[in-house]
């Protein structure tokens, strides 16, 4: 089993930025792919950005290229997304998301590879 508590959404103005965090619990948080994915109103669950295990390889959606940020810190269990330039449609439920058996060089923007999610956080963009 793994745990995983999002934190650090809220409401900012366009422009602005977020910094979202990720803690993790349970089995070995270093032997874990992580991803952020994020899901809006009336639209379907999509990957913001994934890390592999060594955090080495990093794949972010085309949207957020050059704005968004994502690192894990093994130390202390967390997996961590800056978000800076934030649009209104940025504005979605952000989730967090574990895949246990990826390889040592494995990332997926597929949400069926995910083993474990978070409850998610929510982040408001106004215009």
């Amino acid at each position: 089993q793994v745990q995983l508590v999002e934190s650090g959404g809220g409401l900012v103005q366009a422009g602005g930025s977020l910094k979202l965090s990720c803690a993790a619990s349970g089995r070995a948080f270093d032997k874990s792919a992580m991803a952020w994915f994020r899901q809006a109103p009336g639209k379907e669950r999509e990957v913001v950005a994934a890390v592999n295990r060594n955090g080495g390889i990093k794949l972010y959606a085309d949207s957020v290229k050059g704005r968004f940020a994502i690192s894990r810190d093994d130390t202390v269990n967390t997996v961590s997304l800056q978000m800076n330039s934030l649009k209104p449609e940025d504005t979605a439920v952000y989730y967090c998301a574990a895949d246990v058996s990826a390889g040592a060089y494995d990332t997926s923007r597929a949400a069926d590879d995910y083993d474990y999610w978070g409850r998610g956080t929510q982040v408001t963009v106004s215009s």
